[in-house]
Order: structure tokens, then C-alpha cells, then sequence
């Protein structure tokens, strides 16, 4: 075998050698671990929307800006709520009065009656009229709770701490009640991974994950399986699969997975949802 020869076979021992320990090394870095691409940041989403309609008469809040809970965000203009109030208040006041002199008539009705000066019937009309005198007046203070609660609703606040998002109302809008004016994305984030059913086997909640968010490459971060999903993720769509049509195909499903951090993300990393990660489960 010439020098030439001698030199190529090392070689191809060489590489086979490099190939067989990163194999390895692969192999025992992987072991009993089960991972997915198809996994991203999910959270809560708050719709900011009017109880009541109306026009916008200040926003306070900005795209993309950092909100607490109870910071106010939109102001509808409360003049005409304020007037429904005060109408609200009078006529309270004005059944209250009309009650009041009811309650008098029926008290010397009933004394009359009892001295046999005024006939059944007389006692029962005053009766009635205390009665729906009664009723009127705790309807009317009804209308007035009506009327103060949506006064209250022309201040619009955060549901929870978080950032604001969609924003699409400005001074000045004509709005409806459920129109969807902003949305607010709370700080709390965790992680949806998809897996296959067969990799499902010996997975449980509790289970500690590697996490890998492609926003921050090199970076791994900590966390565990929260809970599984009792149904496939087709099962829950809007138009799950009919398998009694004919036409079955066994397809492996895929059944998400909730991943929650072990560390508060927000600090040095934030996320935002719809992100895409890639997390290993140490199921071993």
C-alpha cells in the first residue's frame, strides 16, 4: 500500500472514528428526552371592550404600552349618563314621596276600617295603591342603580397588568357595546408544545424541560410540564375530523402540552405570544 494509499485510509478511520463519538455523545445528551419543534409562547389576552355605547373622549394608553391593573385606558364622555343619573335620582326621590303618602293613606285606611267608618273595599284600594306605590319606588331605585352603574362604565381600566396591543379606538370614535377597542397581553407566558401521541407514553406533569426560545439562541431555559391536554389538538378544532365518513386514514395525532418557566421571563427576556421554542422533556 503506497504512502498515498496509507494516508487516506487514517483519514477514513479518522472520520469514522469523529462520527461514531459525536454519535455517541449525541445519543447520551438525547436520552430520554422527547422534543418538538412545534411548540410556541402562549398567554392571556385581555379585549378591551364598552359596556355601554357612547363617544370616546380620551385614550390613555399607547401601542405596545406598559400597563397596570386599574390604569384607566378610554373614557367615554359621561354628560349624558350623568344626566340619565340625575333624572334617575329624581324619580327615586319622587316615588319615594308618592310611597311615603300611600303609607299614610293605608295606615288611616286600615284605622278607619277597623272603626267600620270606611267600607272593605276603601281599605283594599288604599292597600293596593300602598302596594304599587312600593313597587314603583324600588323600580325606580333600580333604574338609578342602572343609571349609576353605567356611569361607572364611561371608565374603561386594565383587567391586569400587561402590555397593550390592537389598539384601534382614538378620541373622538362613536362606540358599541363588545366592540373590541384594544387588547391587553398579560405578563403571565408559558409554552404550548404539540407533541405526537406516541411520545406521550411516559410523560407527566411535574417532568422538568429544556427550553430553547428562537428569539435568544445559545439560551436555554428552564421550566416543567404543567398539564396535558385531554383531547388532540384536531378534536378541537373548528371542523374536527369525521372518521365514520369512509375515508379513514390513521394519521398520529398531536395533543398539546402546557410548559410552564421556572423563572420570571419578563425581567432580562422578554416574550410575546406566537413565539416559536423548541423545548426537551426529560421524561427519563
Amino acid at each position: 500500500m503506497t504512502t498515498k494509499k496509507k494516508k487516506m485510509a487514517h483519514l477514513v478511520i479518522a472520520g469514522a472514528v469523529a462520527g461514531g463519538i459525536a454519535l455517541l455523545v449525541f445519543f447520551i445528551m438525547n436520552f430520554g428526552q422527547i422534543g418538538t419543534d412545534d411548540a410556541y409562547v402562549e398567554g392571556r389576552i385581555h379585549i378591551i371592550a364598552s359596556k355601554i355605547p357612547g363617544t370616546v373622549k380620551t385614550v390613555n394608553a399607547k401601542d405596545n404600552q406598559i400597563v397596570k391593573a386599574g390604569d384607566l385606558l378610554v373614557e367615554i364622555d359621561p354628560a349624558d349618563y350623568e344626566l340619565r343619573l340625575a333624572e334617575a335620582k329624581a324619580s327615586v326621590d319622587t316615588r319615594k314621596a308618592a310611597f311615603e303618602q300611600a303609607g299614610r293613606d293605608k295606615d288611616r285606611a286600615e284605622a278607619l276600617y277597623k272603626e267600620k267608618v270606611f267600607p272593605k273595599e276603601r281599605y283594599e284600594n288604599a292597600l293596593t295603591a300602598f302596594n304599587l306605590a312600593k313597587a314603583q319606588c324600588e323600580a325606580a331605585e333600580a333604574q338609578c342603580g342602572i343609571a349609576r352603574r353605567n356611569l361607572e362604565y364611561t371608565q374603561i381600566s386594565a383587567p391586569s397588568d400587561g402590555h397593550v396591543a390592537r389598539k384601534s379606538v382614538e378620541a373622538g370614535n362613536q362606540i358599541q357595546p363588545a366592540q373590541g377597542l384594544m387588547a391587553v397581553v398579560g405578563n403571565d407566558m408559558w409554552v404550548v408544545a404539540n407533541f405526537k401521541e406516541t411520545e406521550l407514553t411516559h410523560m407527566r406533569p411535574g417532568q422538568k424541560v429544556e427550553i430553547k426560545v428562537d428569539t435568544y439562541p445559545g439560551k436555554v431555559f428552564k421550566g416543567h410540564v404543567d398539564s396535558i391536554q385531554r383531547g388532540t389538538g384536531a378534536k378541537f378544532s373548528m371542523f374536527p375530523p369525521e372518521n365514520a365518513a369512509g375515508n379513514f386514514v390513521k394519521v398520529v395525532q398531536r395533543i398539546p402540552v402546557k410548559i410552564v418557566f421556572d423563572e420570571n421571563m419578563n425581567e432580562k427576556y422578554p416574550l410575546s405570544i406566537g413565539m416559536s421554542v423548541v423545548p426537551k422533556v426529560k421524561v427519563r
